[in-house]
């Protein structure tokens, strides 16, 4: 019995030439009822603040670090491709929004999602969306799905104890990861 070839997922920030996979990629996830709409001139602009997730050529991951004011980021388009869900990418990912936002010097990451359980595994709490007005008034109120998205606000916490805990686990301590 042969063994699967294990392929190295990278970690590396996103330029305007990753713009069209980035789109792709939502535009998988958006099908599946998991984000909201993008448009590709839009992912253009702001491809700089994407962290993708790099596995041989392909981009099977991808998340933005997108500022909501100077103490507030937020975690916004994660998205994994379906065939590599399971591996931890999207954690890996958030893992290293997070230290990219404590870095900057926000004090708090925010997420707005359909799937509460899964930050809430990464430390994140479910807050009411009046907690997080930076977010309303940058995005809610020109959103077409306003009051009636069904997305949760979730709020972590920026600080070192996040930072200390991570080096103890090798997988998330590093940038990249080895799986099937």
């Amino acid at each position: 019995m042969s063994r699967p070839t294990l392929r190295r997922i990278t970690l590396r920030s996103a330029d305007a030439s990753d713009a069209k996979k980035i789109f792709t990629l939502i535009q998988a996830n958006l099908d599946e009822g998991h984000l909201l709409p993008r448009t590709l001139g839009e992912l253009t602009v702001h491809a700089g603040r994407f962290v993708v997730a790099v596995r041989g050529r392909s981009i099977v991951g991808c998340a933005e670090l997108a500022p909501l004011s100077a103490h507030v980021a937020e975690v916004r388009s994660l998205a994994v491709d379906a065939k590599s869900r399971g591996a931890r990418v999207g954690v890996m990912i958030v893992d290293e929004l997070r230290r990219r936002a404590r870095r900057d010097g926000f004090e708090k990451l925010c997420a707005f999602t359909h799937a509460p359980a899964y930050f809430s595994r990464m430390g994140f709490s479910i807050v009411p969306h009046s907690w997080l007005l930076e977010k309303i008034f940058t995005d809610c109120v020109k959103c077409p799905q306003f009051r009636r998205c069904g997305q949760w606000g979730m709020v972590v916490p920026l600080d070192a104890a996040f930072d200390s805990d991570r080096t103890d686990r090798p997988a998330a301590a590093a940038h990249a990861l080895s799986v099937a």
